[in-house]
């Protein structure tokens, strides 16, 4: 498709971001006149309590490209980047923050990238600017999540990225409660790659997630994406019968030639490590069906076709 015909949707989840909706907006329209497509902007305002409910308002009047959902409450940003893929016309969709953390001046490459025809393109965070425990907390997760996860995770890529209009459809219509995103746009496929993008300092070094939250989104991403925790019950039943096999060889050994044997507390261990490994080795069962079973409520589809090829003589023959 020309770029000139095509449709650009911006998703922009907003809580409590009056001091830069303003400059924002007037970047975002610049760098989208430029990049010669049409396009719209659609900020999702997550319950602001600051007066960026009455600002988003008075942007909407005055850019035509500006459409603004308002939630009934805070629901919390993966909800409100669901909502801006559902609601999102564009034959591209791009989802960034709305603090200027993310740079605008970023949108022509991801532009140009789906134009050489990648379907989903994302910003690989470089020159992070919060505190060292912030940045070595984000480290540690990206890597942890990639190595116990069952979908490949592209290290530091956050929310900041454009996908097709086909890929949002298919992230939008995951029924997932727990959502996160960047998982579930690795988790689709299609064409990926990744961009280096300077990850900028926040407007008022004020976050409005707190360590808890990204703790608690932390989690989500790693319950989601990966069934690890609860496999530890099958390492830890097969440490309590190593021990158990341990200790037994341990008395039997002094018992047949050292005669150094002491009563009582090589079967007291015996028994414990051996019980405590049946009791693990169940909990590992049980936590197998408990993933069949969540896997089963939260019903993401078992594949994803992005393109069927045929000739059309094979296809009329079959028509008959």
């Amino acid at each position: 498709m020309p770029l000139k015909d095509a449709l650009v949707s911006l998703v922009l989840p907003v809580y409590n971001e009056a001091g830069v909706l303003a400059l924002l907006t007037e970047r975002l329209d610049d760098v989208l006149r430029e990049c010669g497509c049409r396009y719209e902007i659609v900020f999702v305002n997550d319950g602001s309590t600051d007066g960026s409910s009455r600002l988003l308002d008075e942007l909407a009047q005055e850019y035509p490209a500006v459409r603004v959902l308002h939630f009934s409450r805070n629901f919390g940003h993966q909800s409100a980047v669901h909502a801006g893929l559902s609601h999102a016309r564009g034959h591209a969709v791009i989802v960034m923050d709305s603090d200027l953390q993310d740079d605008p001046a970023a949108i022509r490459t991801f532009i140009e990238q789906w134009q050489a025809g990648y379907d989903v393109v994302y910003a690989v965070r470089q020159d992070r600017k919060e505190n060292r425990i912030k940045r070595g907390l984000f480290l540690a997760f990206y890597r942890l999540l990639n190595a116990v996860s069952h979908t490949r995770m592209p290290m530091d890529a956050g929310n900041f990225g454009l996908v097709d209009r086909r890929v949002a459809e298919e992230i939008a219509a995951v029924v997932d409660r727990d959502r996160y995103f960047p998982g579930l746009r690795s988790w689709v496929g299609f064409r990926q790659i990744g961009v280096p993008v300077p990850r900028g300092r926040r407007y008022d070094d004020q976050p409005r997630v707190s360590i808890v939250g990204l703790f608690r989104l932390a989690k989500t991403a790693i319950f989601s994406f990966s069934t690890v925790p609860l496999s530890i019950f099958y390492i830890i039943s097969g440490l309590s019968l190593v021990t158990c096999a341990g200790v037994a060889a341990f008395a039997l050994y002094h018992k047949l030639f050292t005669g150094l044997a002491i009563p009582g507390w090589a079967s007291t261990t015996i028994i414990g490590s051996f019980f405590g490994a049946l009791n693990a080795l169940g909990i590992g069962i049980l936590g197998d069906y408990a993933i069949r079973i969540y896997d089963q409520v939260r019903a993401r589809p078992h594949y994803i076709v992005a393109r069927t090829t045929e000739t059309r003589r094979k296809a009329a023959a079959e028509s008959l």
